[in-house]
């Protein structure tokens, strides 16, 4: 037998108010509509679900196991009914400097009426976002816990040195580790306050110092009172998707192909 979700609401709505007026006001139905599925309700599971008499309307002993068992199974197919309404986005995630356009509008284009979103993301959120749904999947720079995500490594790209335009290495070429010495390393995680790639810039050319970004940030956020230089000897910054372990669905794998395929292509 198929239960039918709207006689098992309009039942709930009843056995709440022990009312067929009230109950029916309250789903903007009218009553002798609510009576005629109630008794439908009572036909189908072939049990009787409430006693009306002068003195009002009682549930059955069938009726209290059935309101027991109703609200979390109604509960249930809300929180489906809600995922299902997400069920047409994808969002991906993305650190500061990276591109994502290219990989998202390609898996749009396989999909008609599939929404693709974009999310900035942070060193703070990368990992975060993806965790609690807010990104299917996510472009984070690596290192980043592995705990309970699927990493598939993409590129590597060099870091740089960022520095005030005025600074006495801003005209080389490159520059090693050994030449930042003594410099003020402005980091996030050094520096109290200071989130976001916007902040780090404006520190920097605020009160000098060196910011060490992966080149394509540096590249997207030029301005022209800093400068950013090579640094010769420093490990490049890895680039990779990210998505939950625990979820196994088939955009996401197809996404993770579409990824793939753009990093090796470039």
């Amino acid at each position: 037998m198929d239960l039918d979700l709207r006689k098992l609401r309009y039942f709930v709505a009843v056995a709440e108010h022990l009312n067929f007026g009230r109950a029916a006001e309250a789903l903007h139905i009218a009553q002798p509509v609510l009576s005629r599925q109630i008794r439908a309700l009572e036909t189908e599971l072939k049990v009787r679900l409430f006693d009306r008499s002068s003195k009002g309307t009682v549930l059955t002993p069938g009726g209290e196991q059935l309101l027991a068992d109703a609200r979390p199974l109604l509960a249930q197919a809300s929180a489906l009914l809600r995922r299902v309404g997400v069920a047409d986005t994808f969002t991906v995630g993305f650190m500061p400097g990276l591109i994502v356009t290219p990989a998202a509008r390609l898996l749009a284009s396989r999909h008609p009426g599939l929404r693709v979103d974009v999310r900035r993301t942070t060193w703070d959120d990368q990992v975060e976002v993806i965790h609690d749904g807010r990104v299917d999947a996510g472009y984070v720079r690596l290192p980043v816990p592995a705990d309970g995500l699927r990493i598939v490594p993409l590129f590597e790209e060099p870091r740089v040195a960022v520095l005030p335009a005025t600074h006495r290495l801003a005209g080389k070429e490159s520059v090693l580790e050994a030449d930042l010495s003594g410099e003020r390393r402005v980091q996030h995680t050094d520096t109290p306050g200071i989130r976001s790639v916007e902040e780090k810039l404006e520190h920097v050319a605020m009160h000098g110092g060196v910011a060490i970004l992966p080149l394509s940030t540096a590249t997207f956020y030029s301005r022209e009172d800093l400068v950013h230089v090579p640094i010769e000897d420093i490990a490049p910054n890895e680039v990779a998707l990210a998505w939950a372990a625990h979820r196994h669905t088939p955009l996401i794998a197809e996404f993770a192909e579409i990824v793939t395929a753009t990093a090796r292509q470039a």
